[in-house]
């Protein structure tokens, strides 16, 4: 019994490893599509989307938590978010309530840009500053009332010679753009990896190039910026201490990477809350500890499927569809699946209806989050 037991064993672990060598990096066309919907995003606010992007789970508590406190605005989010357990970008993101509801909405492509920027993160900066440079080239990114748009020079060995900095045009106001990838960034060239896109309930498509939502103080919620030259994600510790006022009374700030006053941005594993890693090299570099974590929720999770499945239905079952781009059919809703002739960022880590069901479990089990 014990030898068929290890035989089982050692096939698993086989398969295992199988399913990690068969996900390969993401091409660079293949990366553009990913940021298509959010390049041209204000570099602050792209910053924290990259960093939330790694922990779905918690996008899906928060967005449930935004949606209960509709009134939690400005200044007050970080005092609101003091008692809550998630990772302080995903936090952070409360404060910005469209952009958190886009990423609970599409689940699935967050859980993608979020491998991705784990596994490439240099790479998924860089097809950032591709696609700005294309908007730029077709005369689609400039300055405004709401942002200002400047080139500085990129560092040696860079890919380009300049870099494209995006800045809200006040710290304290955010104002999201929304904008057809299709036509903002020229003819898209890549057929096969049609960009990724996504219209806030409301928007009527076509109706404008690039418009931009209503200015929402944001306060001290946003303090992560995009370091292009070194290819990673910056943070003033300062604006970060500002908020993240139970990470420095728990002496819990783990996400930071100290330099003088600002740090360098790090993946902490234990607010991935049990969701796999895409490839072995991501797996091996931070999943040890979400292992761990994933044994202990299957524990926490067990016996409760009936009550997750059950909110999923209701869930989906109240879930509107977004707005369909009339201009284009090769552009690609942040909720449709992969085509058959890309890669499937998603093969062995389970689905956003999985990381939903693990968020409506967890919910239960654990209390946290639980509705007021």
């Amino acid at each position: 019994m014990n030898d068929v037991l290890a035989r089982i064993v050692l096939l698993f672990v086989v398969l295992t490893q199988a399913a990690f060598a068969q996900s390969p990096s993401f091409k660079p066309e293949e990366l553009e599509q990913i940021v298509a919907p959010i390049a041209l995003y204000p570099d602050s606010l792209l910053a924290q989307i990259f960093m939330a992007s790694t922990y779905p789970l918690e996008i899906v508590q928060a967005a449930r938590w935004a949606k209960e406190h509709p009134d939690v605005k400005g200044d007050a989010v970080a005092k609101q978010m003091e008692q809550q357990p998630w990772d302080a970008s995903v936090k952070s993101l409360v404060a910005v309530p469209d952009v958190l509801a886009m990423m609970n909405e599409k689940i699935d492509w967050t859980q993608k840009l979020g491998d991705a920027f784990l596994a490439q993160q240099k790479d998924v900066m860089d097809a950032v500053q591709r696609l700005r440079a294309k908007a730029k080239e077709a005369g689609n990114l400039k300055s405004t009332k709401e942002q200002t748009v400047k080139t500085e020079a990129a560092p040696a060995g860079a890919p380009a010679p300049q870099v494209i900095v995006i800045e809200s045009s006040s710290p304290e106001v955010v104002y999201v753009p929304t904008y057809n990838p299709t036509v903002v960034y020229g003819a898209w060239p890549y057929p096969v990896y049609p960009p990724y896109y996504y219209y806030p309930p409301g928007y009527a498509a076509g109706a404008a190039l690039f418009s931009f939502s209503v200015g929402v103080v944001v306060g001290g919620a946003l303090w992560g910026n995009c370091n292009w030259g070194h290819g990673d994600v910056d943070i003033d510790i300062n604006r970060y201490n500002n908020f993240n006022r139970n990470e420095i009374n728990a002496n819990r700030n783990t996400n930071i990477n100290n330099r003088s006053n600002s740090g360098k941005w790090q993946h902490n594993s234990e607010h991935r809350k049990g969701v796999g890693y895409r490839d072995s090299t991501t797996q091996q570099k931070y999943g040890r500890n979400a292992s761990q974590q994933g044994v202990q929720s299957r524990e926490e999770f067990r016996g409760r499927a009936d009550q997750g499945r059950s909110e999923m239905s209701r869930a989906s079952g109240t879930s509107k569809s977004p707005a369909r781009d009339p201009s284009t059919s090769r552009s690609r809703d942040l909720g449709s699946s992969p085509s058959p002739r890309t890669s499937d960022a998603f093969s062995g880590i389970g689905s956003g209806a999985s990381t939903r069901a693990h968020s409506s479990r967890g919910g239960a089990s654990r209390g946290t989050g639980r509705r007021r």
